[in-house]
C-alpha cells in the first residue's frame, strides 16, 4: 500500500479519510437519531403519564374501576395511530403487581398478574417493585414485543401503584430505521461527491508529481522536456517546484550547448592545426599542376576530347585549391560564376562510384547557363551529399538529385533510401569527427556544413518514410563573384 505510485495513493488515502469520516458521521447521525427517540419517548411518556397519574389517583383510592377505565381509555380514542409516541395500552398496577384496570380489557384483564402476561413482563416486575422508583422509568426487555413506561403513583407520599404505558417497539424501530435510512442516503450521496472531488483532485495532485519524478529519473540518461505551464500553473509550493524544476532544465540545456561549443571548437582547433600543416603541402604542388595544366593548353593540334578532359582536370583542381583556402579561413578569394558544366562534371565524376556500388543516379539541372553563386563551393557541396547518399544508399540502392534556382536562390536537394537518421544523431550529425558510418571520419558533412555557412546558406536534413534528404539554398548574390 505505501510503496503504491502517489497517483494512486493520494485519491486512496483520501476515498479513505472520506469514507471513515462519512461512516463516522453516519455512526453519530444513528446514535444521536436513537437517543432523540429514546429522549421523546420519555418525554411524551412522562408528560401524558403524569397526567394520567394524577387523574387515576382518586379512582384508586375509591376502588372506583369503571371510571378509572374511562380515563385510562381516554387517550386511545385512535385505536389504528402508527405514532410510535402514542402508547398501545396504558394499565394501572397494584402494589401487589396485578391489573387494577387497562385500557385493553380484553388482552390485559382487571386482577391479572403481571408475571402471567409472557415476556418482558418479569423485567417490568423487577423495575417497579421498589417502593421510590424515578418519576418516569423506561423498560425495554429484550424478549418483549413492547417498550414499557412506568410512572409511580403517590398520595401523600403513599405509594398507591404504577401507572405503565405500553408502546409498541415495532412502530419505534420503524422510525428509527427510516430515520437511519435517510442517514444512509445522504451519506452515499455525500460519498457520490465527494470520491469523484477527491479523485479529480488527487489526479491532478499526483499527476504533475508523477511527471516530475519520471523526468528527474530520465536525467541520468538524457536531458528531459520542461513541463508544461497548464500541467499546474498555480502558485502554491507544488507550482514552484516546477517552475524550479523548468529553470533547471534550463540551465542544464544551456550548460550542455556550453559544453557543446567547447568541444566543437576543440575540434576546430584541431582541424585548424591539421589543415594548417598540410596546407603549405597541399598547395605548392597545386600550384604546380595548375601550371602545367595552363602550359598544356596553350599548345596547339589538341583535339576536343583532350580539351574537355583538361578541362575537367582543371576545374577540379580549382576547386581543391578554394576548398583548402575557405578551410583555413584566408584571406577573401573571388569566385567565379556557377556554370551548368560544373554541375555536369559531378555528374560524370559520380558514373564511376554509382556504377560499381549498383545505385540508380537520377540527375536533374534545371538552371541557367551561369548563376551568380560560387562554382567551386557549390560544386563540393553536390560532390560531398551525393558521396554521402551514395554509401548510404548501398548496394542496388537509389539517388536522386534535383538543382534548381530562381531569382533569389539556388536550391539543392539530395535524397536517398537506406537506414534512416536517428534523431538523437541529427544534433550532432555536422560536427566534425563524428560519423555513425562504418568507415567514415565525420569531416565530409562538415565541411558542407562550413560551405554552406559561407555562402550565407541552410542546409536542412529530414529523415522518414525510409528516405533521408538534404536541401540546401543558397542566395543568389552578383556582387559575390566576378563576372565571366
Amino acid at each position: 500500500m505505501f510503496n503504491l505510485s502517489i497517483k494512486h495513493k493520494i485519491p486512496l488515502w483520501g476515498a479513505v479519510l472520506i469514507i471513515v469520516s462519512t461512516l463516522s458521521v453516519c455512526s453519530v447521525f444513528l446514535y444521536r437519531s436513537y437517543h432523540n427517540i429514546e429522549s421523546t419517548l420519555a418525554t411524551s411518556a412522562g408528560t401524558l403519564g403524569s397526567t394520567l397519574a394524577r387523574t387515576l389517583i382518586p379512582t384508586l383510592l375509591h376502588d372506583d374501576v369503571w371510571r378509572g377505565f374511562e380515563i385510562v381509555k381516554a387517550p386511545f380514542t385512535d385505536a389504528h395511530s402508527d405514532n410510535p409516541f402514542q402508547p398501545v395500552v396504558a394499565m394501572v398496577v397494584t402494589k401487589e403487581q396485578q391489573i387494577f384496570v387497562s385500557s385493553d380489557p380484553d388482552n390485559f384483564p382487571m386482577l391479572t398478574e403481571l408475571r402471567d402476561l409472557g415476556q418482558g413482563f418479569p423485567e417490568l416486575i423487577e423495575t417497579i417493585t421498589p417502593l421510590d422508583i424515578p418519576p418516569t422509568t423506561i423498560i425495554t426487555p429484550d424478549d418483549s414485543e413492547f417498550t414499557f413506561a412506568a410512572i409511580p403513583m403517590i398520595d401523600s407520599d403513599t405509594r398507591l401503584g404504577t401507572l405503565v404505558l405500553l408502546y409498541s417497539r415495532s412502530l419505534l424501530y420503524y422510525m428509527f430505521a427510516s430515520s437511519a435510512l435517510h442517514g444512509v442516503i445522504i451519506g452515499l450521496v455525500v460519498l457520490a461527491v465527494l470520491l469523484p472531488i477527491n479523485w479529480y483532485w488527487g489526479q491532478r495532485m499526483a499527476t504533475p508529481l508523477v511527471r516530475l519524478a519520471h523526468r528527474m529519473d530520465e536525467i541520468q540518461t538524457h536531458l528531459p522536456e520542461q513541463l508544461q505551464p497548464e500541467l499546474y500553473n498555480y502558485a502554491d509550493e507544488l507550482g514552484h517546484l516546477f517552475k524550479a524544476y523548468n529553470r533547471m532544465v534550463v540551465a542544464l540545456r544551456e550548460k550542455e550547448q556550453l559544453e557543446r561549443g567547447i568541444l566543437s571548437a576543440e575540434r576546430l582547433a584541431a582541424i585548424g592545426r591539421l589543415t594548417a600543416g598540410i596546407a603549405h603541402e597541399i598547395n605548392n604542388p597545386l600550384a604546380g599542376m595548375l601550371t602545367a595544366l595552363d602550359t598544356l593548353k596553350q599548345r596547339d593540334h589538341l583535339d576536343e576530347r583532350t580539351l574537355r578532359t583538361l578541362g575537367l582536370v582543371e576545374r577540379g583542381l580549382l576547386q581543391v585549391k578554394d576548398t583548402v583556402a575557405a578551410l583555413l579561413v584566408e584571406a577573401r578569394q573571388q569566385k567565379r560564376r556557377l556554370e551548368r558544366q560544373d554541375l555536369e562534371d559531378v555528374y560524370t565524376l559520380m558514373q564511376s562510384t554509382t556504377a560499381k556500388r549498383q545505385v540508380n543516379l537520377t540527375f536533374d539541372i534545371d538552371l541557367p547557363a551561369s548563376t551568380a553563386v560560387p562554382a567551386s563551393p557549390v560544386r563540393q557541396v553536390v560532390i560531398n551529399l551525393l558521396n554521402n547518399a551514395i554509401q548510404a544508399a548501398g548496394d542496388g540502392g537509389w539517388v536522386k538529385c534535383a538543382i534548381s534556382s530562381n531569382q533569389e536562390q539556388i536550391r539543392i536537394e539530395v535524397i536517398n533510401n537506406g537506414d534512416p537518421i536517428l534523431p538523437e544523431r541529427l544534433k550532432n550529425l555536422f560536427e566534425p569527427f563524428v560519423s555513425y558510418r562504418e568507415g567514415g571520419h565525420g569531416l565530409g558533412l562538415w565541411v558542407t556544413y562550413q560551405l554552406v555557412q559561407q555562402m550565407a546558406g541552410v542546409i536542412e536534413v529530414d529523415s522518414r518514410d525510409g528516405t533521408v534528404s538534404f536541401v540546401v539554398t543558397i542566395p543568389i548574390d552578383e556582387n559575390e563573384v566576378e563576372v565571366a
